[in-house]
């Protein structure tokens, strides 16, 4: 090896050293909440019996839906976001974003749950006071708020780095490439720890990369969107007005939305506060990476009884396209179920990286001392 080379190895075996050592815990910490966050509105509902949803039933009506949280909640004045519900056994939910009671909170809506059956409401939430809602902002903000989450930014690039100088150390020659990666552990402790610390960070640390850089991507919208050179709102076509038609309820407003996209799934829809009249109706197209937070949206003027614009994210700029896929690439969606099931596991991988890791120091710092001490 190359005096050059074998400094720069030296160099990048200081660094990959001293982030594991130093940054470790908050790795694991980040990789132990993504991992249970992959499925945190199953892990809700294992917690919460009581808001598992109990027969299959035809879509509610969205006017009714709006008559039970006015009646339940009649000092809020604004509208409220209706999530449909993704599978049979799921509840409806409805969020109240800016509440009163959490003024000042970095992001802390109401959150109600409702029976799709009887309209019942089956729990009454304020974001970050139950469990898995606790974890999510563990994860997305070290509970620090706009703050936290710009440090989250930070973490996902160290991490980023991490991963890559220990690639960096690992990659063999051409003619050796190809042993190397295969799964076998031998015996022997100090074998044994290298070959998991390195199988875990080669087939564990490209997926944790993509983790990583669409982490920090989340965790810096503004930035996203500047180097990526879009601008929110993608793929908005505003409407022609046609003049006053004939007013709407909020059932034929969403009729009215899912006629622009027949084939597509209603998932939200934002209804008009109580002075209000614009409706909002989100759509999942089967083309789009994430089902439960897709991009497809149509805006509806109830008092006008017309469609006032809307956004196809299958006709977007390709920052746009690149912008939709984060979500669903950070938590597996993009994939399915075992898209999920794989992110899940990868976050547990920094906790492997850090035990074999630390032994792996010690173990060579104890050779080290033996060595020193034979010389003597």
């Amino acid at each position: 090896m190359s005096r050059p080379r074998a400094q720069a190895r030296r160099t990048w075996l200081r660094v990959h050293l001293w982030l594991g050592l130093l940054l470790g815990v908050v790795f694991v910490l980040l990789g132990l909440t993504g991992s249970l966050l992959v499925f945190y509105n199953e892990l809700d509902r294992g917690l919460n019996p009581a808001l598992t949803a109990q027969r299959r039933v035809p879509p509610p009506s969205m006017a009714a839906v709006q008559q039970v949280l006015r009646r339940a909640e009649p000092q809020r004045e604004g509208g409220w976001r209706v999530e449909w519900p993704l599978a049979p056994e799921v509840p409806l939910t409805a969020r109240y974003y800016q509440p009163a009671e959490r003024e000042g909170h970095f992001f802390a809506p109401l959150m109600l749950t409702l029976d799709p059956a009887t309209l019942a409401i089956s729990s009454r939430r304020f974001w970050g006071d139950y469990l898995v809602t606790w974890v999510y902002d563990l994860h997305y903000t070290f509970l620090a708020g706009a703050v936290g989450r710009t440090l989250v930014g930070w973490m996902g690039w160290v991490m980023a780095l991490s991963i890559v100088s220990g690639l960096y150390l690992w990659w063999p020659s051409a003619r050796r490439l190809l042993p190397a990666l295969r799964p076998w552990v031998r015996s022997g402790p100090v074998r044994a720890c290298y070959d998991v610390h390195m199988l875990a960070g080669v087939y564990g640390g490209l997926i944790l990369l993509v983790l990583c850089l669409t982490g920090t991507a989340l965790a810096w919208p503004e930035t996203t969107r500047t180097v990526l050179r879009i601008s929110p709102p993608g793929g908005m076509v505003q409407a022609v007005p046609a003049g006053v038609t004939a007013p709407l309820d909020v059932d034929q407003g969403v009729v009215l939305a899912r006629s622009r996209f027949p084939q597509a799934e209603v998932r939200w829809v934002d209804l008009p506060a109580r002075t209000g009249t614009v409706l909002s109706v989100r759509l999942h197209q089967a083309q789009e990476p994430g089902r439960r937070f897709p991009k497809t949206q149509v805006w509806i003027d109830l008092a006008a009884g017309q469609v006032v614009a809307v956004q196809d994210p299958l006709q977007s700029a390709w920052g746009h396209r690149v912008m939709n896929w984060l979500h669903p690439l950070h938590n597996g969606e993009a994939f399915g179920f075992w898209g999920r099931v794989v992110v899940g596991a990868c976050g547990l991988v920094p906790l492997v990286l850090l035990l074999t890791g630390w032994l792996r120091w010690r173990q060579k710092s104890r050779a080290r001392a033996l060595a020193v001490s034979r010389v003597a």
